[in-house]
């Protein structure tokens, strides 16, 4: 695997100063140079995830948050996405880690952070990763071991009296409070054991109270909720007492914002806590004050990410407030209105997509992707709420298509069509959603099979969206299996259905670019381009960036078939960089490939030598994308032509060894080498997604529904 997404890692920037541990550091270390599989276990709270990061900081280290994830089906899916992975093809999640992975020629530590609740399908993934990628060490955090052969456990201990004092006056001083190494400081840490989660909550009440009343407010509340909790080891025990603590410390209010809190998966934002967590005893004008508390107590973190603001609770932390919840009796309206908000983030997302905020909308969906699949679970799991997956589902097809999520978008869209519905609206959507997705992925029978369903049933039930979305992508089956005169037919009346009903959206415009695509295909390039030129215009218009580069895509082929080699190249320089910063897989390696053509067409033998590198590149790129060119003569003919220029010039010996140097470049490399310029550094934190800085809100969208008030996207 050559991708330089993976050369440096994804561990996230240290916000606070690592305190201690320095025996158990080198111990590590030490581990990880002669083990590569190590577990590091150990109480709820006591700083594994901490030193598991610490110990990989100098490695080109992947970590990998399982907390979140619920179900054990998408371990896999989680360790794709945090290496930054893009796979479009029907490849399942395991055999593009083995495939991208196994390819690799450095090592790599893969850190699995929370798996205690998914133990044997991280088991059964580890084992396999290990026994067929040499190059891979793997250090995973749980409270319990893998049991995998050839693992090597370090269990971690709490903190060392002078340790933890040195945490406790490091924390406080981060508090604004002004503490030293003083008997009631050294006589809380001892009645704390020395966890870092619960010296690190005590720190965080200083803003209120001093050591000593911390002190004598503890010893309280540690009888109290050490008797009930029998035959449980020491360490829980505390933990749990200090984590009591800390929320009979809180008020009412704030302890009622915990507990409604832990419906939420890794990361949220403030609008989603107002919605969600208001109401009932808690005003959704004090939401943002309560919140404020908490995150004062160490209860929440605050994180900044290329969404903008985001917090999170420790999942020990979120257990504690999700028993409280459902000690109340209200987990299910909770949950149905955390269901409900991201719901309503969706469909707000799928309108904002077609507007200047695309690359936001990117962003916020990327990082809200753990409650999104949350939310989908529930939906599909009760037959009352199938519909609402149907609908969940459908309505991210700008996500699945545009950002790189094909096999996960295919995953829930499946799940969701097998399931029965009284709502037709939602089955017709994710249907030919679906189909979409399985066209891209170069999976044509499945594809054809479900876009004829929503065909049939749309047409039974008179549904005129339903039925030009199933024609429209009925249409860009028949062009990339090359059947041109059905492909111009249907595109064709799949257009002037939209029009009849009013729809005007990324979707639409792509059909246009679809139908321009037959007519260059056919010979005609002034309609082409008359097509595509349209379609940019608008694009422009409304600032949407995605479908305006597979525009510009049709424009650059029209440009070199008329021999303008430096527009065709600033077209596609335009249209490579706006689809790599979409993670648009496949317009990225359309683009290279047409851009090895232009430059081979310039004549000199340096152009020859750069064309046969692209081609390498875009090589390599194609097993993650699917069926090379889609196996259509037509897209293969600039491909071949490109090919038998180089070797001409060249010689096959000299072809052959530009096209292996290509093939090692990873993505971001020859993407970089493509358009002409270093490679850009990721903006914020390691692994955050590259898309434009700046929350997306869901009070006033960007662009407006499109006319008549009908669905977008269908």
């Amino acid at each position: 695997m050559r991708d330089d997404r993976l050369s440096d890692g994804n561990l996230p920037l240290e916000l606070d100063a690592f305190v201690g541990r320095t025996a158990e550091l080198a111990a590590l270390s030490r581990l990880l140079e002669t083990s590569r599989l190590v577990t590091v276990t150990g109480a709820g709270g006591v700083g594994k995830s901490r030193l598991a990061a610490r110990a990989a900081l100098d490695r080109a280290a992947w970590r990998v948050e399982l907390a979140p994830v619920r179900d054990p089906e998408f371990v896999d899916y989680a360790v794709v996405q945090a290496l930054g992975l893009t796979d479009h093809t029907t490849r399942l999640p395991r055999e593009t880690l083995l495939a991208r992975l196994g390819r690799c020629d450095r090592q790599l530590l893969l850190v699995l952070d929370g798996f205690e609740h998914l133990v044997e399908a991280c088991a059964e993934l580890v084992a396999e990763l290990l026994g067929r990628v040499p190059g891979l060490t793997v250090l995973a955090v749980g409270r319990r071991p893998l049991s995998v052969p050839g693992e090597r456990v370090f269990t971690l201990a709490p903190l060392g009296e002078d340790e933890a004092v040195e945490l406790f006056v490091d924390r406080a001083g981060g508090q604004g409070a002004a503490v030293g190494d003083d008997p009631d400081v050294r006589e809380l840490c001892r009645r704390l054991d020395g966890i870092p989660l619960a010296v690190e909550l005590a720190a965080g009440r200083l803003r209120a109270l001093s050591p000593a009343q911390l002190l004598t407010r503890f010893d309280d509340r540690f009888r109290l909720l050490t008797g009930a909790s029998h035959g449980v080891p020491a360490r829980h025990r505390t933990l749990r007492t200090a984590i009591g603590w800390s929320h009979e410390l809180c008020t009412p209010e704030e302890r009622l914002l915990w507990s409604r809190l832990s419906v939420f998966a890794g990361l949220f934002d403030l609008e989603a806590v107002e919605y969600v967590c208001s109401g009932n005893g808690l005003a959704e004008q004090d939401v943002l004050d309560v919140l404020t508390e908490l995150l004062a107590q160490s209860v929440v973190g605050r994180e900044e990410t290329t969404a903008g603001v985001r917090y999170r609770m420790l999942d020990t932390v979120r257990a504690y407030g999700e028993d409280w919840l459902e000690a109340t009796g209200d987990a299910d309206r909770l949950r149905r209105r955390h269901r409900d908000w991201y719901l309503g983030l969706a469909t707000w997302c799928e309108l904002d997509w077609f507007s200047p905020r695309q690359g936001e909308v990117a962003a916020r969906i990327e990082a809200e992707l753990p409650n999104l699949r949350c939310a989908l679970e529930r939906c599909l799991a009760d037959p009352d709420e199938a519909y609402l997956g149907q609908y969940l589902a459908g309505s991210l097809w700008f996500y699945w298509v545009g950002c790189g999520r094909l096999s996960e978008g295919r995953h829930w869209l499946e799940q969701s069509v097998q399931l029965e519905s009284d709502h037709e609206l939602s089955r017709l959507k994710a249907l030919w959603v679906l189909g979409y997705v399985a066209i891209l992925q170069g999976d044509k029978v499945p594809a054809l099979a479900a876009l004829q369903e929503c065909r049939e049933e749309a047409e039974f039930s008179a549904n005129p969206t339903a039925i030009a979305y199933a024609e429209h992508r009925t249409g860009c089956l028949a062009l990339v299996t090359d059947d041109m005169p059905r492909a111009e037919t249907l595109l064709r009346s799949a257009l002037e259905r939209y029009q009849e009903i009013g729809e005007l959206n990324s979707n639409v415009l792509m059909g246009q670019v679809e139908l321009a695509m037959t007519r260059a295909f056919q010979g005609d390039l002034p309609q082409a381009v008359k097509l595509c030129e349209d379609v940019r215009r608008v694009c422009e218009d409304h600032g949407e960036r995605w479908t305006r580069s597979y525009a510009l895509y049709v424009l650059a082929y029209a440009a070199w078939t008329e021999g303008d080699l430096a527009g065709a190249r600033e077209l596609l320089t335009d249209c490579l960089g706006a689809a790599h910063a979409f993670s648009d897989l496949l317009g990225s390696v359309l683009s290279i490939e047409l851009l090895a053509l232009v430059t081979a067409a310039r004549g000199e033998a340096a152009d020859a030598v750069e064309a046969a590198v692209l081609q390498g590149a875009a090589g390599a790129m194609w097993p993650s994308v699917g069926l090379p060119l889609f196996g259509s003569a037509y897209y293969n003919a600039p491909h071949e032509l490109c090919e038998a220029t180089a070797r001409e010039r060249l010689g096959d010996g000299r072809y052959e060894e530009c096209v292996r140097e290509g093939a090692r470049l990873g993505r971001e490399a020859a993407v970089a080498r493509a358009l002409g310029r270093p490679p850009a550094p990721l903006p914020g934190p390691r692994g955050q997604a590259r898309h434009a800085r700046g929350p997306v809100t869901m009070h006033e969208p960007a662009a407006s529904r499109a006319r008549k008030g009908g669905e977008t996207a269908g």
